[in-house]
């Protein structure tokens, strides 16, 4: 298994899991928990593909990611009640696996020889839109656009990060890297109110 393959396992594990913890939240029966940790799993993966042209989609060239993120939500529907905290599990998930998937996606990226901005571009979207399709289907406030929380900004980070470091360190360690400075950024805004300044209007001018 190559490293890009273990990171797309790892994302649509995680992100699988967080899907069903927000199914388990929305009170929905074991398909619906099926349907919502796929679509969070490949979601942004997705997304990638279809854009770089990559064929056949991952999951369709590979069907145990599906396998995958089932295997994931079964295991959710029969545990999510052991949880003191759900949204507290949900939201550390999360975490990890934007900083899995965020490398993912760049190395792919890196891997088809894209240009520097389509590198950073596929590592956002891969850790992102996957976590922003569940929370828009499940009416939840999407963790991606909370006021006052680093999210996307961590994504951005964290690809910036792999190709700076690709000029010194063979890839492996450059998107180990990239997962560190992504998952350093988001846990820092959860932990320690970590931000950027957000726009305060002001009355219109005459």
């Amino acid at each position: 298994m190559t490293v890009l393959e273990l990171l797309d396992y790892a994302s649509v594990f995680i992100f699988a899991l967080t899907g069903a913890l927000v199914a388990s939240r929305a009170q929905l029966d074991i398909v619906g928990f099926g349907f919502v940790a796929s679509l969070t799993a490949v979601g942004g993966g997705t997304l990638r593909d279809v854009i770089l042209d990559r064929n056949p989609i991952f999951w369709v060239a590979e069907p145990a990611f599906v396998a995958v993120a089932i295997a994931a939500a079964v295991l959710v529907f029969f545990t999510a009640h052991l949880f003191e905290s759900r949204l507290t599990v949900l939201t550390w998930l999360d975490a990890c696996a934007l900083a899995v998937a965020v490398p993912a996606g760049t190395g792919v990226a890196l891997a088809l020889g894209q240009h520097w901005g389509i590198v950073l571009l596929m590592g956002v979207a891969t850790g992102c839109f996957g976590g922003l399709m569940r929370d828009v289907v499940c009416n939840e406030v999407p963790l991606v656009l909370k006021q006052g929380e680093l999210y996307v900004t961590a994504a951005f980070a964290g690809a910036a990060a792999a190709l700076l470091a690709t000029a010194f360190l063979p890839t492996g360690l450059a998107l180990l890297a990239c997962a560190g400075v992504t998952f350093t950024l988001r846990a820092g805004s959860l932990i320690f109110g970590w931000s950027l300044p957000v726009y305060k209007s002001r009355p219109p001018r005459r």
